[in-house]
């Protein structure tokens, strides 16, 4: 009987020890300064599946799906939600995440969920610990207004008001120096008005009129 028994077992065929098992790596923390992320998930599938899908969660509870990839062996397709602007790229064992024009209310933690769909079994990874990512908030920038005349023409008028400016100035003070030149000659002018003797003050001759000398009628007497 024990025999039997012992016989019987050797037929029951031994379990598959191989798992088919999906393991995702991400990296923990990413930091965005422009806007724009691009979050790697790395990956290890020991199955024989072709059809899988990737895809990328938002928040502790993965409640919101931002965008997926799904590929075969001969094909990609990528899809993304309508409030995030997100692609997916496969590339031999990693899924590619790139994430544009983000904003600072996006911080959050993320996770990668890779999926594998055909033939079965259904097999997907483990929840892993996830990356945050932290968007910073872009400054506000207030452009000056710019001036619609080019810099060159600008410079040109500057440098002729400049010019114009030295030459005006310079006539101006030639001016003044040869009008203090001629100041100073006039006040060195002799004051040539004739003069009559104090003798003749008396005679009721005009102030005009030439003065006679008697002295030579005078020689002329007996």
């Amino acid at each position: 009987m024990l025999l039997g028994v012992l016989v019987v077992l050797c037929f029951i065929p031994a379990a598959d020890v191989t798992e088919n098992k999906i393991l995702v790596a991400q990296s923990p923390l990413l930091i965005v300064d422009n806007k724009n992320a691009t979050l790697v998930c790395n990956y290890t599938y020991n199955g024989t599946a072709e059809e899988f899908r990737a895809s990328l969660h938002k928040g502790t509870d993965s409640a919101v799906e931002v965008c997926f990839i799904s590929w075969k062996t001969t094909r990609n397709s990528s899809n993304s939600n309508e409030e995030f602007n997100c692609q997916g790229i496969h590339d031999k064992d990693k899924v590619i995440f790139n994430l544009w024009n983000m904003s600072a209310n996006q911080t959050d933690i993320y996770f990668c969920k890779i999926e594998a769909m055909y033939p079965p079994p259904y097999v997907y990874n483990e929840k892993s610990n996830g990356t945050v990512i932290h968007v910073k908030e872009t400054p506000i920038q207030i452009q000056e207004p710019q001036s619609t005349i080019p810099l060159w023409i600008m410079v040109t008028m500057t440098g002729v008001l400049g010019f114009y400016s030295m030459l005006i100035t310079a006539v101006f003070i030639d001016y003044w120096q040869k009008s203090k030149k001629n100041m100073y000659h006039q006040s060195d002018y002799m004051n040539m008005t004739p003069r009559h003797p104090p003798y003749q003050k008396n005679k009721g001759y005009p102030s005009y009129a030439p003065t006679r000398d008697y002295t030579a009628y005078r020689s002329w007497q007996p």
